[in-house]
């Protein structure tokens, strides 16, 4: 085994620690960082739980080495909502259409929406839904993720709530 310093920026703080190379993203922010937002699900990028955004991209962090983003700039869910605790319009898309269940899969989905936010501005339904193809919900709330989604593309959020 060897060990490798990591240093990167989350949700605008350093993190810098000593991980072996074969740690992944994943677990290096839960294990070093404490960010618990990250849930770790399949272990195989396919449920999409632990997605976060590094460097402005939605990555799987159970698929990426945490030496792979030594020196990047990672969001997590955690670090979304503003110092005020003002939610980012994805969390309140949610909130407003009851899109949270069990909440397992919500920080993923969440970091999905946000990163196409981010790149696109003013994403469509569409695009936010066949963002969504990489994601289960284990709770099958996907109604309320796809009302999240169309209230995003649709710019209503924040508008009296939900639908």
């Amino acid at each position: 085994m060897s060990e490798h310093k990591v240093e990167m920026t989350v949700n605008g703080a350093r993190l810098a620690a000593t991980t072996e190379a074969r740690t992944s993203l994943g677990d290096f922010l839960r294990n070093e960082g404490g960010w618990t937002g990250v849930h770790l699900g399949c272990e195989h990028g396919v449920c999409g739980a632990c997605t976060v955004m590094v460097d402005g991209r939605a990555v799987r962090s159970c698929l990426m080495l945490a030496v792979q983003a030594d020196g990047a700039e990672v969001k997590t869910a955690e670090g979304l909502a503003a110092p005020d605790g003002s939610l980012h319009p994805v969390q309140q898309a949610m909130r407003e259409n009851h899109a949270l269940q069990c909440g397992f899969c919500t920080p993923g989905v969440v970091m999905t929406f946000a990163a196409l936010m981010e790149r696109d501005g003013t994403p469509d339904e569409a695009e936010l839904l066949e963002a969504m193809s990489g994601h289960t919900c284990r709770c099958t709330g996907y109604q309320g993720i796809r009302k999240a989604a169309r209230a995003l593309a649709a710019g209503t959020v924040g508008q009296g709530g939900g639908q």
